[in-house]
């Protein structure tokens, strides 16, 4: 059997194990051995596609992994569902207290509480959103 035949394999092998694992460091290995399986059809002797596949491996596991691994792993980007309203403006419907009362979030009334229980909001007034506490907005008057 061709040894270039032979990376091909492991390349494919690589490539499969990458696909049921998820780490990107054997789809690394895998481009690797596809990179030598090239050299070793252009006839470059044994030894010398050894040093190629270990020089491809290294650099790419050291540069390209990390990378790799901070785009898939990186923060969400965009906030979904209740996270979404953390941080909006809301307009007071119905008074505020730490009890209870209604606000309007982006045109959807939500029952709401003060953050600082000792607080009075009242209607009209513009509070920004704390946090969501189930189904009842925590807010906070602005200034």
């Amino acid at each position: 059997m061709d040894l270039w035949l032979v990376w091909l394999i492991a390349a494919g092998v690589l490539a499969v194990a990458e696909i049921l694992t998820l780490t990107a460091a054997l789809g690394i290995l895998g481009v690797a051995a596809a990179v030598t399986a090239g050299t070793a059809a252009l006839g470059l002797p044994p030894p010398l596609q050894l040093v190629v596949f270990t020089a491809l491996a290294v650099v790419s596991l050291l540069f390209v992994r990390p990378v790799a691994v901070r785009q898939l792993r990186g923060p969400q980007t965009e906030r979904f569902g209740t996270d979404a309203l953390v941080g909006r403006s809301a307009h007071v419907v119905s008074e505020v207290t730490g009890l209870g009362g209604r606000v309007r979030i982006g045109g959807e009334e939500w029952t709401a509480r003060a953050y600082d229980d000792t607080l009075v909001i009242p209607p009209g007034a513009t509070v920004d959103v704390m946090e969501i506490d189930g189904a009842t907005a925590v807010v906070y008057p602005r200034e």
